[in-house]
């Protein structure tokens, strides 16, 4: 399987759903409700996220025929394929659809490849707002647009990502002492908060801002995104050598079997330059 091949491809069908998105982005867009998670933003739809799914489709479907890989995405129900081929598309054709219809530039579109075990080996994310691309696979490095993607130097505090403030968040008391305690391990100044984008997006600021963390807990309450919320980013991560990983540590459940929400194991993503936190 050439997965540079692939690649290629989700970043094709990646960018034509950007087209579709852009088309609309002076346009009144109708929200309408469907089966979700416990919040809102995960409940809420729209024509375009549609038009993009059919899109992307367009240029997956035949590498599914072609490679014999399954696909899993948010708008479409789930047939199961992705226990039985050894590789499945994961594909969000917006992730903040709500942001997107309320006219906030914190959406973009994330296609991945998961193996059967549950790891990703490709990962896509276009942002249609600045029209900025990354995009990576196991073992061939990570990009912004056409570059190598660039780590920034990393800042004197620490940044927290997640998509609404910290007092509003699963756990919010344990999460603050959790981020202070890495600050004071990290010898930083103090802790910064950047809230209100997508998780994809989110994960894509934190690469942006180390040292940096999009942590979130388990929680009973279903939701805390969903496989195709983490799966590219995840990817990408993996390849700068970064953590992406379950709240305890362990891979994240990329194919679980009885959901396609993570509420159950939580989330932590980590670019801390120069090594890791413990």
């Amino acid at each position: 399987m050439n997965l540079n091949e692939l690649k290629d491809t989700a970043i094709e069908a990646a960018l034509a759903a950007g087209r579709i998105i852009k088309s609309y982005m002076d346009t009144d867009i109708t929200l309408v409700e469907k089966g979700g998670g416990s919040n809102y933003a995960s409940q809420v739809v729209t024509k375009v996220d549609k038009e993009c799914e059919d899109e992307i489709l367009s240029y997956l479907l035949p590498a599914c025929k072609k490679y014999n890989l399954a696909l899993l995405t948010e708008e479409t129900e789930d047939d199961g394929s992705r226990f039985e081929k050894d590789y499945f598309w994961c594909v969000d054709p917006i992730d903040g659809t709500l942001a997107f219809a309320r006219k906030q530039p914190w959406f973009s579109v994330s296609i991945a490849l998961i193996s059967k075990k549950g790891e990703p080996v490709i990962g896509v994310v276009y942002d249609p707002s600045t029209e900025t691309l990354y995009h990576g696979a196991k073992g061939h490095g990570v990009y912004r647009n056409n570059e190598p993607l660039h780590i920034p130097e990393p800042n004197d505090y620490l940044t927290h990502v997640t998509d609404k403030p910290l007092t509003q968040t699963s756990r919010p008391d344990e999460l603050m002492k959790l981020l202070h305690d890495k600050a004071d391990n990290l010898d930083l100044s103090g802790l910064k908060v950047i809230h209100g984008s997508g998780s994809v997006l989110n994960a894509i600021t934190v690469l942006k801002n180390p040292p940096s963390f999009m942590i979130k807990h388990p929680k009973p309450e279903v939701g805390g995104g969903s496989l195709w919320d983490y799966a590219a980013t995840a990817c990408l991560f993996h390849e700068l050598g970064y953590r992406a990983t379950n709240f305890q540590g362990e891979p994240l459940d990329l194919n679980r079997a009885d959901s396609t929400y993570m509420h159950h194991e939580g989330i932590y993503f980590e670019c801390v330059p120069g090594g890791k936190d413990e």
